[in-house]
């Protein structure tokens, strides 16, 4: 339940502090008093995002905090889940807007995110406003309703959960088939490279190695004129290198028993002799080897061409890359292959998820239907008892093309206020006092059956007055043995129900208008209420009805 309010700072007001209690509090005041300015500050530490009109005027920050008793209610699990500090059985949640834009938000002094304020704020309490009535008109509001009376939590976890991974592994086959449908106007395509590739035998070297020997055929003339002339100079003539070369290995080798000295320079030239024997006879195999070809060149030249094109069409340099992509557009056609034994193992996979699915929606959706006429019987016996004796009411379950994230069942709240009409969809058929009592009992159904620490109605009584406004604050007060219910309301016969009575009041302060609230008793009580009842002139006849209101309370 709600403990302390505190609020500084925010719209018309400067500080202010309000301490709640447990049972039925009621919060009154002439209308632009600031009663909706309070419940704006409270909606702020309940995750609603901030707007800058609303900070006080010269200020630099407002700030809002309250205090909630946890005591009654088992939330240390939620905090462990979400690693948020628990501290017992209070908890404190702020929300501090600087004028900057700038807004922090804490649970026990922790800061957090506006979502996970939001999320406990959720737990702690719900602020039902005149435009929720709308609400009413929203088919997901109504199956929410239906699963909060029927009580299929558990079954609903266990259906979202199906329901998830059925979505995902459909999210998955699509993504398969995509992936098929472009592989198949992509394999035609890819075959036909890879066969040109494959024909091609590419080897690794093989254009480095064509290239030489077409070069060497070009110029197989000017190589074997090059050779021979090379040979002839070496060993044909009298004046040939190795005859020179010998002759001087003779001269040395004859002196040098008498001049040891030369033995080194005898063996070089030794050495040489030989080395240019070598040269000779190579460069001589090598005359006999070179011959012009134009068959041989022909080929090379063919070969080649085929090299060139196949790098020019896949915009590629080397042999190398042609055989690496070869290999890749190999790998892509056997991945194609494999692709449909995929396609195929998902599809059965899916189809088993949406079968589970089902299962646990049929599960959900026959826990539903079961709990329709008690539903049905408990309303209708709210609605006689705040003066519709005629009305009648009918949850429509249907079954949805498609599931969805809800199951596949969809609800329609049928009303009728009087025998004659015929049962109508809520939001074509009930005039506003007809649709603040059938939210009213909906709320109060829904209270006993979530047990939620807190709720506040505003003015939740419009389009009602007399002896209807008289059990609406009835049924208020009896929601109130079950949790804490605080009215914000401008009838007295409601504000007469409350365990505590709250004034909001507006005041000049140093030439501003500031909003107040404090706690009324007594005569102070007595006469509130006989304002509500005569207007701004409160007359003797209104203050002995007031108190008579209190009294019989």
């Amino acid at each position: 339940m709600l403990k302390r309010l505190h609020i500084q700072d925010y719209a018309l007001i400067d500080s202010l502090q309000i301490t709640f209690d447990k049972g039925f509090s009621v919060i009154t005041g002439e209308t632009g008093a600031g009663k909706s300015i309070i419940l704006g500050a409270l909606s702020l530490i309940l995750g609603q995002r901030a707007d800058m009109r609303y900070l006080k005027q010269d200020a630099s920050r407002c700030v809002v905090e309250g205090l909630f008793d946890l005591s009654a209610y088992d939330l240390k699990p939620l905090f462990e889940e979400h690693e948020w500090i628990y501290d017992g059985d209070d908890c404190i949640l702020r929300r501090e807007i600087w004028v900057t834009g700038r807004s922090r938000a804490f649970i026990n002094d922790s800061p957090v995110n506006l979502n996970d304020l939001r999320l406990l704020g959720d737990r702690l309490i719900d602020i039902h406003s005149q435009h929720q009535n709308l609400s009413l008109n929203d088919n997901l509001f109504q199956l929410r309703v239906v699963d909060l009376l029927a009580g299929t939590s558990h079954e609903l976890v266990g259906y979202e959960k199906a329901f998830a991974a059925y979505h995902a592994a459909e999210k998955t086959l699509g993504s398969l088939r995509e992936q098929s449908r472009r592989n198949r106007e992509e394999e035609e395509y890819l075959r036909f490279q890879h066969t040109a590739l494959q024909d091609a035998s590419l080897k690794e070297g093989e254009q480095e190695q064509l290239e030489e020997e077409l070069e060497a055929l070009t110029h197989s003339e000017e190589i074997k004129s090059a050779l021979y002339s090379a040979t002839a100079i070496l060993s044909n003539g009298e004046q040939n290198v190795e005859g020179q070369l010998r002759a001087v290995r003779d001269l040395l080798q004859a002196i040098h028993a008498v001049f040891p000295k030369v033995g080194g320079l005898a063996r070089r030239v030794e050495s040489a002799y030989l080395d240019l024997k070598d040269v000779r006879e190579e460069a001589s195999r090598l005359f006999e080897a070179v011959e012009f070809d134009p068959g041989r060149q022909q080929l090379l030249e063919e070969r080649l061409n085929m090299l060139y094109d196949l790098e020019k069409k896949h915009g590629l340099g080397t042999v190398g890359e042609l055989i690496a992509l070869r290999d890749e557009i190999g790998d892509r056609l056997q991945q194609i292959g494999t692709l449909e034994e995929r396609l195929e193992e998902q599809e059965r996979y899916t189809a088993d998820r949406r079968r589970a699915m089902l299962e646990k929606a049929e599960e959900l959706s026959k826990k539903r239907h079961a709990a329709t006429a008690a539903i049905e019987q408990q309303l209708i016996g709210m609605l006689n008892y705040l003066k519709l004796p005629h009305a009648r009411f009918h949850c429509k379950i249907t079954p949805r093309r498609d599931p969805d994230a809800t199951g596949v069942d969809q609800v329609a709240f049928l009303f009728s206020a009087n025998k004659s009409s015929s049962l109508q969809p809520v939001s074509s058929i009930a005039s506003g006092g007809e649709i603040s009592r059938l939210m009213l009992s909906l709320k109060a159904m829904i209270a006993g059956a979530t047990a939620l620490p807190a709720i506040i109605f505003d003015e939740i009584d419009t389009g009602t007055s007399g002896e209807v406004a008289d059990k609406v604050g009835s049924v208020m007060k009896m929601m109130s043995c079950e949790m804490q219910v605080i009215g914000i309301t401008h009838l007295p016969q409601i504000a007469s129900k409350g365990d505590a009575h709250f004034v909001v009041f507006k005041e000049e302060q140093d030439n501003s208008v500031v909003t107040g609230i404090r706690r009324v008793t007594g005569e102070e009580r007595v006469n509130e209420i006989a304002r509500m009842l005569s207007g701004a002139e409160i007359t003797e006849q209104a203050v002995e009805n007031a108190r008579v209101m209190l009294e019989t309370t």
